[in-house]
């Protein structure tokens, strides 16, 4: 019942925008027949994206799909908003009826502003943003940490190999001495991070990479996520702690998808004390209080990505304690990435692709 009211809201909102198109285009039956059947066609694309049907096309086209279906999704919604804002103003007579009826210039105005906006997002979301964070701690490391922390890569279809190459370039370019990563650094299927070998690019890493398990990982067959983390030169902590010195330790936890993962508290015993610095890396991040009550020193997490385009990181925002950016709870820091990569179309409106490089000492 709760998975038909989920497929509900989009269809019932794809009906919406159906609707408006088919009644403002100043265009014969057989055209509107024609631009409202492309439309849904691209937003049905969406679907093979869940059911990996892309992994029997070849890949330049199934690119090509999975960057048309997931990009229809954000064009619908900002669709749904602009005849939503329409309606609200024809219903309280500041809007004429006739704007929305067979009204070119209307139409062309709706595009246009569409075209701009989502140029904008896909602008913005190129342009990846250095977070530089200072994490000072009395406890006895034996020299600073200069830590890149990222999260939510989504490797695959629409972040190919040339992309990842651009942020290792970054990566490398800090000098760091560790590289972590919360979780999704595979979107939605292995195979074209395999095809474009994309393993040598983080081999390409010039320090020790760990990482955890995200929610993305498990949709990608977490057997072959973890060997591509393992040919890929990225050790994944699952539910496991490393040692980095004597007083600095990192912990991974299991995503949040595993039911029967090890609570923070478990992971911690016997890691975090008075004399060892902790980094606790979880992918999702709910519940901030455990980190908290186990004496973790730092939790990097993402997941979120703050929403990716306005008005959903109003959503984010009312969801979790810490939807983006740096926390704090009693004397455990936090910092919840928005995602150097993206799911679905290449848009950031309202928010940031990011990578953070943090400074312990």
């Amino acid at each position: 019942m709760k998975f038909l009211l989920i497929l509900a809201v989009p269809l019932l909102g794809l009906c919406y925008v159906a609707w408006h198109v088919w009644t403002i285009l100043p265009f014969s039956a057989v055209w509107k027949g024609l631009v409202v059947g492309l439309g849904i066609c691209s937003f049905l694309l969406l679907f093979m994206n869940f059911g990996q049907g892309f992994d029997r096309m070849p890949l330049p086209l199934a690119r090509a799909l999975y960057e048309v279906g997931t990009s229809s999704l954000f064009v619908f919604l900002y669709l749904i908003l602009i005849f939503f804002v329409l309606d609200i103003g024809r219903l309280a007579h500041l809007v004429p009826k006739a704007w929305l009826y067979e009204n070119g210039v209307v139409a062309t105005t709706i595009a246009v502003l569409l075209c701009c906006i989502f140029l904008y997002g896909n602008i913005h979301y190129k342009n990846k943003v250095r977070v530089a964070l200072d994490i000072p701690t009395e406890k006895p490391i034996a020299r600073p940490y200069k830590v890149i922390m990222v999260s939510d890569l989504h490797l695959g279809y629409h972040n190919p190999r040339k992309e990842l190459a651009r942020w290792i370039d970054l990566f490398n370019a800090e000098r760091p001495d560790l590289v972590l990563i919360a979780g999704d650094i595979i979107d939605i299927s292995v195979r074209p991070l395999l095809e474009e070998g994309m393993a040598q690019e983080f081999q390409r890493l010039q320090a020790p990479v760990y990482a955890c398990l995200g929610n993305h990982e498990y949709y990608s067959q977490t057997p072959r996520a973890k060997a591509f983390c393992q040919e890929a030169g990225i050790r994944v902590l699952c539910d496991e702690a490393v040692n980095i010195d004597n007083h600095f330790a990192v912990i991974g936890r299991d995503d949040r998808t595993n039911l029967r993962r090890k609570s923070v508290q478990e992971l911690a015993k016997g890691i975090a004390s008075d004399t060892t610095f902790t980094i606790l890396l979880d992918h999702q991040p709910y519940n901030l209080e455990c980190a908290e009550g186990a004496a973790i020193d730092f939790q990097l997490s993402g997941h979120t990505h703050r929403g990716q385009v306005w008005p959903i990181s109003w959503l984010t925002d009312a969801m979790y304690e810490c939807s983006w950016g740096s926390h704090q709870r009693g004397r455990t820091r936090y910092y919840v990435s928005s995602g150097i990569g993206i799911w679905g179309g290449k848009f950031r409106i309202g928010t940031q692709s990011e990578y953070v490089v943090a400074t312990i000492h």
